[in-house]
């Protein structure tokens, strides 16, 4: 296909309206703010958050029903601080294990 004939072709087949459309959508669809590369991190990100909002709701959990045990049961709230704060009671000797 030799020069003048490719222009010939693109004089018949591609007016300026229509290169002019395509490059309106050809924008709109990847450089605008709402392209779609910002639509699909939009969507990963939407992803991740929900992700850790369950883990918040499921550590969330955890502690409302440690702060119930705590409220409610004083041998709960004896062994927590027996093991996380290494107190002991008088004349009682305490042997720690780090593995």
């Amino acid at each position: 296909m030799s020069f003048k004939s490719t222009i010939a072709w693109c004089k018949r087949y591609l007016s300026p309206t229509l290169l002019l459309a395509v490059g309106v959508v050809a924008f709109i669809l990847f450089f605008n703010d709402n392209s779609v590369m910002r639509i699909y991190e939009h969507e990963k990100e939407i992803e991740r958050l929900t992700a850790e909002i369950k883990e918040n709701q499921d550590t969330l959990l955890y502690y409302q029903s440690l702060n119930d045990r705590l409220s409610t049961d004083p041998e709960t709230m004896e062994k927590i601080v027996r093991e996380q704060y290494h107190m002991q009671r008088a004349g009682e000797d305490v042997y720690i294990f780090e593995e």
